[in-house]
């Protein structure tokens, strides 16, 4: 039976009954139409609730009222939805309501739509004890796992999350499936389980055209874009993130602010100051009490002058006032984003407390995808020094780290989060808010799986990759440069990646292009094909005159 026709039955039996159990009937039917109806088509559910409190002022009916109420004005952005909501949470805490299915959902509908994912975790011992059927306890499954892992547990969020689709196969809830399946291949990205990721993102895909669900069909580019963070190919994830922020996705959850801001990021440190300016400009900050609030007015002034000593000062200083579940991946998401300026600036103290702060966080909140890449960049840092005389100003090249990974979660047609990286910490928003926003192993690697977190290259002395006397004869700043180059990256690119100016890159390309006697970088990469070398994944390298040197690698964009 299609949601559509189960919603009439519902209404035309609320017609026929008392005023408290019309309201429930009608809650039932806005929960089938939840994935699948746009939000105008949930309006006359309101009105109908409206008149059965008119009929009926029992504090059962005034929290089904208040909470449809509060989640309609929320996601019609309207300022009486939080007001709303606060009375309905009060409500079932004040009448102990929690034998009671229907409200027991109403509340935790609330809580989510209020932005507290935290809370959802009180409602899971509700739930284990209600006799339910197996549609109805996977739709709550699927609450509380986005709530666990927006509020930073991703671990626990992913095996709800499974939980919720296999019981939501098993009950044949197509539309509960989809939903559980899409947050779930978020959290495998933010996890680093990637080629589950894909497989999850697929699968919600088809459900969602199967079901027509309008709902998860809304959410799905962002969870795309934060896979493919997740796996490096940032020109997709910045193509999707466009999109996203275009369409306005994660607007009940506060993600639309960090979408924007990732873009204006990656912008602004990809030489497109403009551009960044452009999409922040006309935005206001939001609340300090949004998740995450209390950082983007600095986040903001960093994007417009990301060189700025204060600008960079300011932010830093702002990340301790991230102290709430809901914004843990977020606070990392910005340590990422500094430590990485820091390096690319020289300050390699800096920038080691910043990676350090931010691998802390990701590896508490279970996000082993994101501390894969993190782990890399911090390796990278570790590394020796270029040994040309050339200085290595502030780099003005992309973004490090997921997008919107703050936050990862929404709950279905309710004006809760959408993301997730955002988590992911927004997200719910970097996700991909990243995230992922996600998204149970803490420490997966970078290509998914269950291996180690990060990988590295080491550059050794392989005599297929030696200059025209067959001796290895390269620096191991040069050595480094050639792995790079051979392996396809472009002069910004390489400098990106190994925390140098573009000018170091070619000077260094001067000297390797000589020492090995190729002309360009096709024969550099024809060397390295004739020596049986990998690239950037691989176990060996150009020679180096000194001894073996490790090269971070993570995935290059496909």
């Amino acid at each position: 039976m299609s949601h559509e026709i189960a919603a009439e039955r519902l209404l035309v039996a609320a017609d026929r009954a008392d005023p408290e159990r019309a309201a429930r009937l009608v809650f039932q039917a806005f929960v089938a139409l939840s994935r699948t109806a746009d939000s105008h088509q949930m309006l006359p559910l309101l009105a109908r609730v409206r008149a059965a409190r008119e009929a009926d002022r029992s504090a059962r009916t005034e929290l089904i009222y208040r909470t449809l109420a509060g989640t309609a004005a929320t996601r019609a952005r309207l300022a009486e939805g939080p007001a709303h909501l606060d009375t309905a949470v009060r409500l079932f805490d004040a009448n102990a309501f929690g034998d009671d299915p229907v409200l027991v959902e109403c509340a935790l509908t609330a809580v989510m739509t209020l932005m507290r994912p935290d809370e959802a975790r009180r409602f899971a011992p509700l739930v284990a004890a209600l006799d339910l059927a197996p549609a109805d306890r996977a739709r709550l499954l699927a609450l509380i796992g986005v709530g666990d892992a927006w509020a930073g547990n991703l671990v626990r969020g992913q095996a709800e999350l499974r939980e919720a689709a296999r019981l939501a196969a098993l009950s044949g809830t197509l539309d509960v499936q989809a939903e559980a399946t899409s947050w779930l291949a978020k959290c495998d990205a933010l996890r680093g389980d990637l080629d589950q990721a894909a497989v999850h993102l697929d699968r919600a895909r088809a459900l969602a055209a199967r079901v027509g669900s309008a709902w998860v069909a809304r959410h799905l580019p962002e969870c795309t874009a934060a896979l493919a963070f997740a796996r490096g190919d940032r020109e997709t994830w910045a193509g999707l993130l466009e999109l996203v922020v275009a369409t306005d996705t994660g607007v009940t959850a506060g993600l639309q602010y960090e979408h924007r801001w990732e873009l204006a990021t990656h912008h602004a440190l990809t030489g497109r100051p403009e551009v960044a300016a452009d999409l922040l400009a006309g935005v206001d900050d939001p609340p300090a009490s949004w998740p995450g609030g209390s950082v983007l007015p600095a986040w903001r002034s960093w994007i417009l002058d990301p060189d700025a000593p204060t600008t960079v000062a300011t932010l830093t200083a702002a990340l301790t006032a991230l102290t709430r579940p809901a914004e843990q991946l977020l606070a990392a998401r910005i340590a990422w984003l500094l430590g990485v300026h820091h390096g690319r600036a020289g300050r390699r103290g800096n920038a080691a407390r910043l990676l350090e702060q931010a691998c802390a966080g990701y590896a508490r909140t279970g996000a082993g995808g994101m501390l894969a890449l993190v782990v890399r960049d911090l390796r990278l840092l570790a590394g020796p020094p270029a040994t040309t005389g050339t200085a290595d100003p502030p780099s003005t090249a992309t973004t490090a780290g997921p997008p919107g990974t703050a936050a990862i979660a929404g709950p279905p047609g309710t004006a809760g989060p959408q993301a997730a990286t955002t988590p992911a910490a927004g997200p719910p928003a970097t996700a991909p808010t990243a995230g992922v926003h996600r998204t149970a192993p803490v420490a997966g690697p970078a290509a998914g799986g269950t291996g180690p977190v990060g990988r590295s290259a080491t550059v050794d002395a392989r005599p297929g990759f030696a200059g025209p006397t067959g001796r290895p004869v390269l620096t191991g700043a040069e050595a480094r440069v050639a792995a790079t180059i051979a392996d396809g990256l472009s002069n910004r690119e390489a400098a990106q990646r190994l925390f140098v100016s573009v000018k170091t890159i070619e000077f260094h390309l001067g000297n390797i292009f000589r020492k090995l006697g190729v002309r360009n970088r096709t024969e550099l990469a024809a060397r390295r094909v004739a020596a049986g070398w990998s690239g950037s994944d691989g176990s060996s390298g150009p020679p180096s005159a000194t001894s073996p040197t490790t090269v971070g690698t993570g995935h290059r964009p496909r």
